[in-house]
């Protein structure tokens, strides 16, 4: 079967063949663990890929699916001693996948609506959220799930319905404004707004800056920013990704960075103040509250190696970006003085744990906060379901590791499980509806500002 692949973004030679098959990854995967099948391993996925590369298989619908059962976590990238750069082999296999696959017209229409008309335009996807906090409020939600029309007609669509959070009554904005720091500065930081996290999330963010400022941060909430580029390029959508990428660039780097002096970045002397709005002061860190959106922002190096004008920019760009659990501690931290007399249990998301590497972080911030009893789960690290879209595109073995994952939590016994990314926060949140537990599922920068906040 002949197949006309992409040549820029298929899996290269390099990171193919890193893979010496040693199985020490199978125990670190979800898919695998669950199901226990090869085809559903990171080495099974590879040996695909590497098939598809030699011309031994086309991307057949059986590869697709064994490709899309993938929640690309990232677990066995953690455990792998070979280092295999398993996130960036699936984005480019997926890419494949998307140059071949055949969908229905309505999938194609919900594919480009999503990825090219929604997630690069925030003003879109703002408008999409008023009007589905509207639905929600007006009783046609409820109406809908009563008729059980959507799963008839088309079941993707009415899981996409089945996941829909509550749309937050404030949004968050990202206008150019500067929220200065409270008492003395320590530094001048700009933070991610993101896409769907200042729409669900939007008090969140207002912690998020609040926290920050507490620690001595000026505060840069940058105007022209957008979606990172993540679920596009989970998805396959690799050049919308790259379009996302780029325009961030543009928005952030500007900005300058105090610790890339010397690297052809020009700095501006004098230090931030709410008056110089518009201007290109010099910031320590660009700050990411969503960890799944600091793994992207800190591989844009990667993803625009190939781009002549952007390449370098990039790499610049990508040392900037700072997880804010990673930024506060490492300033270090204020502890809160006031106590919040909770038992609390820790969710890891893959893509702070996996990706970024940062486990000791949001749990050392955990311990900073007086009166907070960190209890661990049997197994934090591993993989809700939530996954960007996965709950949508594989809802029924999303669910199937998040009741897993809610029984290690209701054996904490804990009244908070907290956690570090917005799809994370979103499963756990359904879980804790659907088993009827007496918790809270939230931000461990959520909790810390209400630590804060009981101060004063």
């Amino acid at each position: 079967m002949s197949q006309t692949l992409p040549i820029l973004d298929r899996p290269s030679d390099a990171d193919l063949y890193k893979c010496v098959h040693c199985g020490l990854c199978l125990n670190s995967c979800p898919t695998y663990l669950e199901l226990g099948l090869e085809t559903e391993s990171p080495r099974g996925r590879i040996a695909l890929m590497r098939a598809v590369h030699e011309g031994r298989t086309a991307i057949t619908k059986n590869v697709i699916g064994h490709w899309e059962m993938c929640l690309q976590c990232r677990a066995c990238e953690a455990a792998c001693p070979s280092g295999v750069p398993y996130g960036r082999l699936m984005e480019a296999a997926r890419n494949q996948t998307e140059a071949v696959r055949r969908r229905s017209i309505l999938g194609r229409m919900l594919y480009r609506l999503v990825y090219r008309l929604l997630m690069p335009r925030q003003r879109r996807l703002e408008t999409l959220a008023a009007a589905l906090r509207l639905y929600q409020r007006s009783g046609l939600q409820w109406l809908v799930r009563r008729s059980r029309l959507l799963k008839v007609v088309y079941p993707k669509l009415g899981a996409m319905e089945q996941s829909l959070p509550p749309i937050s009554s404030r949004f968050f904005r990202a206008s150019g404004q500067i929220v200065p720091a409270r008492g003395k500065k320590r530094a001048t930081v700009a933070i991610l707004s993101g896409c769907v996290m200042p729409l669900v999330h939007g008090p969140t963010m207002d912690s998020a800056v609040r926290v920050l400022t507490v620690n001595g941060c000026d505060v840069l909430v940058t105007a022209g920013q957008g979606c990172c580029g993540a679920l596009n390029s989970h998805s396959g959508d690799l050049d919308g990704a790259r379009q996302m990428a780029r325009r961030n660039i543009d928005a952030f780097l500007p900005l300058q960075s105090r610790s890339l002096q010397g690297e052809g970045l020009s700095s501006p002397s004098g230090d931030v103040a709410p008056s110089l709005v518009g201007r290109s002061p010099q910031v320590d860190a660009i700050v990411v509250a969503s960890a799944g959106c600091g793994a992207a922002m800190k591989e844009y190096d990667y993803l625009l190696k190939d781009d002549p004008t952007y390449a370098d920019k990039a790499r610049k760009f990508s040392r900037m970006v700072k997880d804010i659990h990673e930024y506060l501690v490492s300033l270090p931290l204020r502890p809160p003085t006031s106590r919040l007399d909770i038992r609390v249990t820790y969710q890891d998301s893959c893509h702070l744990a996996h990706a970024q590497r940062i486990k000791d972080a949001p749990r050392d911030i955990l311990a900073a906060i007086p009166g907070v009893q960190l209890v661990e789960m049997a197994h934090p690290a591993k993989c809700c379901g939530a996954a960007g879209s996965y709950t949508v595109t594989q809802r029924d073995f999303s669910q199937r590791l998040l009741e897993s994952k809610m029984a290690e939590v209701a054996a904490t016994n804990a009244q908070v499980i907290t956690t570090a990314n917005p799809g994370c926060v979103l499963q756990l949140q359904s879980g804790v509806r659907q088993r009827g537990l007496d918790m809270q599922a939230t931000y461990v920068v959520d909790l810390l500002a209400q630590a804060y906040a009981r101060e004063s």
